[in-house]
């Protein structure tokens, strides 16, 4: 039976990895800030080997993108101390860690998907701090996977659907930027895929980088019109805008489709398409 450590529990992810565990016969322990604070190298070390930590399940993460600009030690004690943390601790604990990263990595300028090997060269703060995390996990010699995600979204915390939701439902027209295209994720898909390989003992063997998103590409603009569509919301008209007339301290990754082909190949995954999974949310939801 294995001890499995998930930190970050209170978010979208970790929330989904609650859900997903509840009827395995492991032993999973759930933890936040309240219960262990991951930026504290002892705090951790005294938490993996008091529970004997087999995997180390990292959700949490600093995820304001533009608060990140402004503040970027913050989102780095996070995105890449923590991580480093957990990794040494794992390492001292012969666990294997499990850590969420993005497709902020990379720079947005490709014209087909980003596959594990291509370069990465992050835009602002927030990419910057993650890519910091991952090479801290790597270098640290403990057993690690790495899974990079995009346009993560679920029915817990505040998210692009959500907002769509309530927005489509009180105003008359919206602008939706069209000018950046990836691929939205169900935060129910990510942890039923991490709680499977988990479970079944599966990351033995194969440590390394991944993709992990919906299949299939579209545009924020798609996006909205998607949620928009399967709400009923036909009362609001969404009208596509460049992402200039929503000027940010945030440059953002104009293209991030995530190449999922070696996921797939490596534990046989059937990863659903991004319509799919968002009207199974919306369901919920409603």
């Amino acid at each position: 039976m294995l001890n499995i450590l998930v930190t970050g529990a209170n978010g979208q992810l970790g929330n989904e990895m609650r859900l997903r565990s509840a009827t395995s016969r492991h032993n999973w322990l759930f933890t936040d800030v309240a219960e262990l604070d991951i930026t504290d190298p002892q705090a951790v070390n005294r938490c993996v080997a008091a529970n004997r930590i087999d995997v180390i399940v990292n959700c949490a993460a600093y995820t304001n993108v533009d608060r990140a600009e402004e503040d970027e030690a913050a989102a780095d004690r996070i995105n890449h101390l923590a991580p480093s943390h957990l990794a040494a601790a794992a390492r001292t604990a012969g666990a294997t860690l499990i850590h969420v990263s993005t497709d902020y990595v990379f720079p947005g300028d490709a014209h087909r998907p980003y596959d594990e090997q291509q370069p990465t060269a992050p835009l602002g703060a927030y990419g910057r701090t993650k890519l910091a995390g991952e090479r801290a996990v790597e270098q640290s010699g403990c057993s690690s996977l790495i899974f990079r995600t995009a346009w993560l979204y679920s029915p817990f915390g505040n998210n692009f659907v959500k907002t769509m939701l309530r927005l489509t439902a009180e105003r008359d027209t919206l602008n939706v930027v069209f000018d950046q295209v990836g691929t939205p994720t169900y935060a129910g898909d990510l942890a039923e895929a991490i709680c499977n390989i988990v479970e079944t003992e599966r990351y033995k063997g194969r440590e390394g980088i991944y993709h992990f998103s919906n299949e299939g590409v579209c545009s924020w603009y798609d996006f909205a019109v998607e949620i928009a569509r399967l709400a009923g919301h036909t009362g609001c008209d969404i009208r596509p805008c460049h992402s200039s007339e929503f000027p940010s301290k945030t440059q953002r990754p104009a293209y991030s489709v995530l190449d999922k082909t070696k996921v797939k190949e490596a534990f046989g995954l059937r990863i659903p398409h991004w319509r799919e999974s968002l009207a199974n949310c919306i369901a919920k939801l409603q």
